[in-house]
């Protein structure tokens, strides 16, 4: 399914069918609790925790393309992410769109 972050598909005509969402709620474990602790007082990337938001990010968008594939849709628009602290040591990854038909 075409996914875009632009809100039309260059050289084609779209009749929009409506917003659809995918979200995931990722938590934290000990061990990269551990890792990062040592990393926030050393600096730098905590590895650990970007893969965990890079993997909440694909499940999300995969929920999301589900919905829009439920609903017939040839491609999603205006593709956005958003991400949020549902309770500590969570976070939650939403990712929206509006799901669009080729005419």
């Amino acid at each position: 399914m075409l996914k875009l972050t632009i809100y039309d598909v260059p050289g084609r005509e779209i009749q929009a069918i409506g917003l659809v969402k995918g979200n995931v709620v990722q938590a934290k474990n000990i061990g990269r609790d551990l890792m990062a602790g040592l990393k926030g007082m050393a600096g730098g990337e905590i590895k650990s925790y970007t893969e965990m938001m890079t993997e909440a990010r694909q499940i999300a968008t995969a929920r999301m393309e589900k919905e829009a594939e439920a609903l017939g849709a040839d491609a999603i628009i205006g593709l956005n992410f958003t991400s949020s602290s549902v309770m500590d040591g969570t976070a939650e990854i939403i990712a929206y769109g509006t799901a669009v038909k080729f005419l």
